[in-house]
């Protein structure tokens, strides 16, 4: 009886796309490492830069065998890698159906409708495919060469554009360090990744970038070019990016016809426009930047009309109407006067106001008025007009969802100054011509390097996402904290941000645990609803709409809070007033701040969470390292801000801005500082005291003429930069020696500002910064005193420990310090150093008991004989108990 002819040997396949570029075959060498005995089979593909690559140079690494030479029948794994569509991997396909096959996919891609079941699927969207199954190599310990690690790493320097198309992630550098480490030879991947277009090749771009259509679709501009050629040309994807980077372009989707396909390759820079989503609906695929496909049995016209016809089924609008506009909208009444409407335009800085009559049950819009009608009216002696008689009664409006093309329209064809935004009944905001203006100018990036700080304050806000970023930079607890935030303002239906110098500095790479939260609505009722999650306190106050949440000591760090704010706007009555506060949204909330790097705002809702958003530039200023302020009044408005650019100049090693620099000279020329109450000039002075070296802060502040403006006595020479650098070295001293004890660094700093300063000069000083009480004491009493003891000791020297103890115990430590940082005595400097460290911490062993043991009734003798035996301990004269007891007994027996 004849024998069955034994089965095949169970087979694992590994395979990919065709036109297989380096990414694809590093995923494929790096899948077979994974999967060791496995075989590698590539389908067609036409791309002969990595063909050749391939061949002549790796083929021994990879186990590689044509389709034609293995069984199909035995396959019983199948490894896809950089796709999960059927129709990619050529002839493999006709087993992906087989219940026996197990599937397993390793794609950086997006899924699709169609996409091939599998019973083990990894994927993430990271810039280099190659990049999932290296991190795998890397976590099982798996060993590579350096070969094999070139090979690897070129997929992922390919497919992120060198690490500069927005697809790249930070685990593809992460990736790419270990394959590095590994040996990975970055001369040979720049070889092959610099490619030189050969004479076909240029004369294809050429005639893409001369055939090339723009099209507007939901506000965005999308390139489209078409071209064909005889033969097939390769690297047709790299001449679609070419041509993106050569004409700047924010999404290019080109279609080639070559020989009888049609070849279509994406490329965009907008996460607006999801190219893989598009092209997929082709029958290709790909991600969200970059993508491709192969269309068959079709002209280059019919692909061009389906692809049209695609567009803007999947292309987010973008500057819509409530995106773009101001809220809330500022509005009079109709029979306010000319002159009150007037003040109106200068209290909120806009240039028309919307006229609304509320008297009815909805308010009805009636029309707008112009600042340019309202100062002629002023100048024809109209004060008293009411804005009716004026006003444009003939206007449009728009809805919410309006796109930029009919906003444009609408605000051009009617001349009109603002554009109301009107959503059913409610005006929501509005748009101006300046907004406008902005938005068109931020589309050119050589008038975006123009634009002033004005035009920048109403412009459409640049955000991205820096979730990941959080992670990296925030503690799981904060982190923990600020999702619990958008949860509470999603339950009331409000919107949170954080915002200010915590956001700032988490780009300064600065630890920050300084929580600002914005609420665009009830900011108080947020508070109390949010403190019940942490069992916290909240402290109210209704005036400016603003709470303090303190949380328990159990929460760490001790003693944390967040302070909430309801969404404002502010105006100043006068220059150096304290300004008037209403309820406003988060962008005319973020304009009311001091300086640009300090107006970014983080989304905290579940829906938008990690969101950044920057109204006013605050990014490109701390890259570029500029103070900025938001408007030319900043200084006039609140002249403490002056104090503030010059802290955050020379704390974060910035510069003020040109514009800033001259404000603040104009401001001290004016003499705005007159106006401030000296508490808050002794505020910011404070602040700056409290820095780790305030001493270049306070040679700003004399550049500027500002010492003067503090206090006219305070003046700035040589020795007083000496005093304060020896009272630096002071406290630095004093923190490394790690006491626990507390010291209030500006104190000292103080102290010496106010060194040569007499009774009555001192006393003048603390009120007008309007010290209180404690503080004048300490600056002017105490500080006296402390000096009158430095000069005792300066007249006594040498002398005795016991004598720098006697007069220096009743001073606090700041007064000492500060002696030690005005003497240039070194043996005295030594004396009272020796005295913080020891000799104030010294004890007697023998007590007032020992006395009366010895036979001598309580009286004030006790005090002196104790005082006496003090004295030699602090001498070293003793230092046991039994030799204090002995020098005890010696002076009794002298009484």
């Amino acid at each position: 009886m004849e024998q069955a002819a034994p089965a095949p040997a169970p087979l694992t396949v590994i395979t990919t796309h065709a036109n297989a570029d380096f990414d694809a075959i590093g995923s494929m060498l790096a899948a077979h490492k994974l999967y060791p005995g496995s075989l590698v089979i590539f389908p067609e593909f036409n791309e002969k830069t990595a063909k050749n690559f391939f061949v002549s140079a790796m083929a021994y690494l990879f186990n590689m065998v044509h389709i034609n030479e293995i069984d199909m029948s035995a396959i019983r794994r199948l490894i896809v890698v950089d796709t999960r569509q059927a129709h990619r991997i050529g002839e493999m396909a006709a087993i992906i159906d087989n219940p026996d096959v197990e599937i397993h996919i390793y794609d950086h891609h997006p899924a699709t409708k169609n996409d091939i079941r599998a019973d083990r699927l990894v994927t993430s969207p990271t810039g280099a495919n190659v990049t999932l199954l290296t991190e795998m190599i890397k976590d099982r310990n798996i060993p590579v060469t350096p070969e094999e690690a070139t090979i690897m790493c070129l997929g992922i320097y390919e497919d992120t554009g060198s690490f500069t198309f927005s697809s790249t992630t930070e685990r593809d550098f992460t990736a790419a360090a270990f394959l590095v480490s590994k040996g990975a030879d970055l001369s040979t991947i720049s070889s092959l990744i610099t490619k030189e277009m050969d004479p076909r090749q240029i004369s294809l771009l050429n005639d893409m970038i001369n055939g090339a259509v723009s099209h507007h679709i939901n506000g965005l501009e999308v390139t489209v070019a078409c071209v064909s050629c005889d033969d097939y040309i390769h690297d047709f994807a790299f001449l679609v990016q070419k041509m993106m980077r050569i004409e700047s372009l924010t999404a290019l989707f080109g279609i080639a016809l070559m020989k009888n396909k049609i070849y279509v390759s994406a490329r965009s820079q907008s996460p607006e426009i999801d190219v893989g989503v598009i092209v997929s609906e082709l029958g290709g695929g790909g991600h969200k930047y970059a993508a491709a496909a192969t269309i068959r049995g079709k002209t280059l016209a019919q692909a061009e009309t389906e692809l049209l016809a695609i567009l803007p089924r999947h292309i987010k609008a973008k500057n819509l109407a409530e995106s773009i506009m101001s809220s809330p909208a500022i509005s009079t009444e109709p029979d306010t006067s000319c002159k009150s409407a007037n003040e109106l335009l200068t209290r909120y800085n806009v240039n028309a106001l919307l006229v609304v009559d509320t008297r009815g049950s909805k308010n009805q819009l009636l029309g707008f008025i112009s600042r340019q009608v309202i100062e002629k009216a002023l100048y024809h002696g109209l004060t008293a007009v009411p804005v009716r008689e004026y006003m444009s009664s003939e206007f449009a409006i728009v809805g919410p969802q309006a796109n930029l093309d009919e906003i444009q329209r609408k605000i051009i064809d009617n001349k009109q100054r603002v554009l109301p935004v009107v959503s059913g009944d409610n005006i929501i905001g509005v748009i101006t011509r300046t907004d406008l203006l902005n938005l068109l100018v931020q589309e050119s990036d050589a008038q975006k390097q123009q634009r002033t700080i004005e035009k920048q304050a109403t412009a459409h806000p640049r955000t991205r996402d820096i979730t990941a970023f959080m992670k990296e930079r925030l503690s799981k607890q904060i982190l923990k904290l600020l999702r619990h935030i958008g949860e509470v303002a999603d339950q009331r239906g409000v919107s949170a941000y954080v915002v200010g110098g915590f956001v700032r500095d988490l780009f300064l790479y600065r630890h920050n645990e300084d929580i600002d939260i914005v609420i665009e609505g009830d900011g108080i009722g947020f508070a109390k609803q949010f403190s019940g999650l942490y069992n916290a306190r909240v402290n109210s106050y209704e005036k400016f709409g603003t709470a303090v949440i303190i949380f328990p000591d159990n929460f760490k760090p001790e003693g944390f809070k967040i302070d909430v704010a309801s969404a404002r706007m502010e105006y100043y009555h006068s220059p150096a007033a304290l300004p008037t506060v209403e309820m406003s949204s988060i962008k005319m909330d973020l304009l009311r701040r001091d300086f640009t790097i300090n107006t970014l705002a983080v989304a905290l809702n579940k829906s938008a969470f990690g969101s950044l958003i920057d109204f006013f530039s605050a990014q490109r200023d701390i890259k570029e390292k500029v103070i900025r302020i938001l408007h030319n009044l900043s200084f006039v408005e609140d002249p403490t801000r002056v104090f503030r650019a010059i802290r955050f100049e020379q704390r974060f090693g910035f510069t003020i801005g040109k514009l800033t620099s001259g404000l603040i000279e104009n401001a001290v020329k004016m003499d705005f500082f007159k106006n401030l109450a000296g508490c808050r000039v002794f505020s910011e002075l404070r602040h700056i005291l409290e820095e780790e070296n305030p001493t270049p802060y306070l040679v700003r502040l004399n550049d500027y003429k500002l010492l003067k403006r503090i206090d006219p006595s305070f003046v700035l020479n040589r020795k007083l930069i000496f005093h304060f650098n020896a009272a630096k070295k002071v406290i630095s001293w004093f923190d490394l020696l790690f006491t626990g004890e507390p010291c209030i660094r500006w104190r000292v700093y103080f102290l010496v500002l106010l060194r040569h300063q007499d009774k009555k000069s001192a006393e003048s000083v603390c009120r007008r910064l309007e010290l209180a009480p404690k503080h004048k004491k300490f600056f002017v009493k105490d500080r006296l005193l402390a000096e009158e003891r430095l000069n005792r000791l300066h007249q006594n020297l040498p002398t005795a420990f016991s004598h720098i103890y006697r007069e220096l115990k009743d001073l606090k430590i700041e007064l000492i310090l500060y002696i030690m940082a005005i003497t240039t005595h070194t043996q005295l400097i030594k004396h009272i150093s020796y005295y913080v460290t020891d000799l104030r911490h010294m004890k007697l062993s023998v007590s007032g008991k020992d006395i009366q043991a010895l036979g001598i009734d309580p009286s004030p003798v006790y005090g002196k004989i104790l005082s006496a035996v003090m004295d030699a301990k602090l001498n070293g004269e003793v230092v046991t108990r039994n030799q204090e007891l002995e020098l005890l007994k010696n002076h009794v027996e002298k009484l």
